[in-house]
């Protein structure tokens, strides 16, 4: 029998308010660059006229199975991560959708490899039908590399002392091949951390983070949305850690104010491409029901004529 996960969708309507800002925007097309399980998307086709359409991007295989079982015409999903956004038509969207991290079934399910609280197969792997796992780049990796991705992906304190322990490991038993493993190993080397928290908790996020390229493919999405949107279109991302909420900030702060070439101080500025528009965090009511929100933020922004 096959195990079924749940998922609550975080910023729900907050999200699916902020792209859609007036009556015209249900006959346009949208973009949910990141499908998961779905509750976006559902939500927005609930919103979208017969003239409307929504495009989705995942490549997790499991999220475009989930997807496919949506029979709605004005609805097409993608195997392809998010950083394809750039593909699509220049200026042909009325609003994109980012809702970043990780979805409850793949933390839930033992099998992926994500979490440190179900022992597993240390994969990780957002798309498993490609790319190394976390088990096989940690059997070979120079210890200098992993403490560079738990340092820098983790903002682990910890992380020389729990990349040289990771060596030691792999030069006296072998390889660590599973999340058990690796968490136990983690938390004999990590001897404080704040209270609540996990000691593998940075170590984890650090590892998926990298294998994932997840923090490279924002940024590339990002970057292809101001093709994809048109003039007034909206850009809605939801993010559950600061290192992905603050490449968002940088990128919308970055694109909304004029660009003066101080080679040319008398040139007319490039105008800003967007309009920021809202920082959105959840009530207290969805963190008591949901406590996997308490961390997301919704950053909203409009595309400007330029």
């Amino acid at each position: 029998m096959t195990q079924s996960w749940t998922h609550t969708t975080v910023l729900l309507k907050e999200a699916v308010d902020a792209l859609f800002h007036d009556v015209s925007s249900s006959s346009g097309t949208f973009v949910d660059a990141t499908f998961g399980r779905g509750g976006h998307a559902r939500a927005i086709l609930a919103r979208l006229s017969e003239a409307g359409r929504l495009i989705a991007f995942d490549k997790d295989v499991e999220a475009v199975a989930e997807a496919r079982r949506i029979e709605d015409t004005r609805f097409s999903i993608r195997h392809q991560g998010f950083r394809e956004l750039g593909d699509l038509p220049p200026a042909s969207a009325a609003g994109v959708l980012m809702d970043l991290g990780v979805s409850s079934p793949q933390i839930d399910n033992p099998a992926r490899g994500f979490s440190f609280r179900f022992d597993g197969p240390l994969d990780m792997r957002m798309d498993t039908t490609r790319g190394e796992s976390v088990a096989e780049w940690l059997a070979t990796a120079e210890p200098q590399q992993i403490a560079e991705v738990i340092r820098d992906y983790g903002e682990e304190r910890f992380a020389v002392q729990i990349a040289k322990a990771i060596a030691a490991r792999r030069q006296e038993r072998g390889p660590v091949s599973t999340t058990a493993e690796l968490a136990e190993l983690v938390a004999g080397t990590v001897k404080t951390r704040e209270p609540g928290q996990n000691p593998a908790t940075r170590t984890f996020q650090a590892l998926r983070i990298f294998i994932n390229a997840e923090l490279e493919e924002l940024q590339q999405a990002l970057e292809a949305s101001l093709s994809v949107l048109q003039p007034q279109g909206r850009l809605a991302v939801i993010s559950f850690h600061s290192l992905e909420d603050r490449i968002v900030k940088q990128f919308i702060a970055r694109h909304s104010r004029e660009v003066f070439d101080r080679r040319a101080p008398f040139a007319e500025p490039r105008p800003m491409k967007l309009r920021a528009l809202a920082r959105i965090r959840p009530a207290q009511a969805e963190i008591d029901a949901n406590p996997r929100a308490r961390s997301a933020i919704l950053r909203v922004a409009e595309r400007t004529e330029a």
